[in-house]
């Protein structure tokens, strides 16, 4: 999955303005024969207003996916913040990981900015990529 550096740089925003809670959203893009690009940062907001957890509005799931279907996009991703943990997830996360089609995006803010996507299918991770 391709992340242009202007999506980061909005992510890194978000989570740096939600910190110390965990911040969230979908990745919207396009699947193309480079494989998945991200072209949008689909923010929502974690009702949790935790530290250590997230969970997504049901609304903002629902507005997600009808905005991304009426501009031909995909969800490529499901992405949050790790303010004060590493760029990997937790057991809660692989738990709640129920979509083997999309990533799951970890943002760490903890000792320096880290950006890995994961692909995590019946509670196993099966492929990490870095992006920053």
């Amino acid at each position: 999955m391709k992340i242009p550096r202007n999506i980061i740089d909005d992510l890194i925003s978000q989570a740096r303005q939600d910190a110390p809670n965990e911040t969230c959203g979908y990745l919207l893009g396009v699947s193309s024969e480079d494989g998945d690009i991200v072209t949008e940062n689909y923010e929502m907001e974690n009702i949790d207003h935790s530290p250590e957890h997230f969970s997504f509005n049901p609304k903002d799931q629902f507005a997600a996916l009808k905005y991304a279907r009426s501009k031909g996009l995909k969800i490529l991703a499901n992405w949050h913040s790790h303010p004060a943990s590493p760029s990997r997830p937790s057991q809660e996360d692989i738990r709640l990981a129920n979509d083997p089609s999309i990533r799951y995006a970890i943002l760490s803010l903890h000792e320096g900015v880290h950006l890995n996507s994961f692909r995590i299918i019946n509670g196993e991770i099966v492929e990490k990529e870095v992006h920053l």
